[in-house]
């Protein structure tokens, strides 16, 4: 009976590793790497082993603001419909990522709402310590890259929560657009 509760409790342990969401996933506030600032807060996900990101909240505009400085369509899209009518908050921005290692994604694209440009992308979650091209992370950090051919460039976001998400939404407000 001993052996088949040590079992039963070890496949336990083990299935929780199993349903552990990647560290990468999860609210994260990223920062304009010229001035400093806030510019958003996404909300990172996993959905049939690929990782998407939408913004949760935006800065300096309005929740319902419209991105049309995007193009009508980008290959891979995962929406349908105009992508130059829809909302900046709750659109995947980032998509089709693929999974390389626990925390590390590549391979997928990400369109930058404000000027509709689309990248390649790669995101690397950073625990507290860990470095990536001469950034150590303070606290855990996505070095979250748009890349364009071999260049990557950099930024580090750092997590954020859902009361960041309530207090940019309060100080920018939906115009009801």
């Amino acid at each position: 009976m001993k052996k088949v509760l040590a079992l039963l409790a070890a496949l336990f342990v083990s299935s929780l590793s199993v349903f552990a969401a990647d560290p990468a996933c999860g609210l994260w506030k990223s920062v304009d790497d010229k001035t400093g600032k806030i510019t958003a807060i996404w909300k990172i996900y996993e959905e049939s082993g690929t990782l998407y990101g939408t913004i949760a909240a935006v800065v300096d505009n309005p929740q319902d603001v419209i991105a049309s400085a995007c193009k009508k369509s980008y290959k891979g899209f995962p929406l349908a419909g105009n992508v130059n009518e829809m909302k900046t908050v709750g659109t995947p921005w980032i998509f089709n990522m693929k999974k390389e290692s626990e925390g590390n994604w590549s391979k997928g694209n990400i369109i930058d709402p404000g000027s509709g440009k689309m990248y390649g992308c790669v995101i690397k979650y950073l625990a507290s310590g860990d470095k990536n091209k001469g950034y150590t992370a303070k606290e855990p950090t996505l070095a979250m890259a748009g890349t364009v051919g071999p260049i990557k460039v950099f930024q580090y976001w750092t997590q954020a929560s859902e009361a960041d998400i309530a207090s940019v939404q309060e100080e920018f407000p939906a115009q009801g657009n």
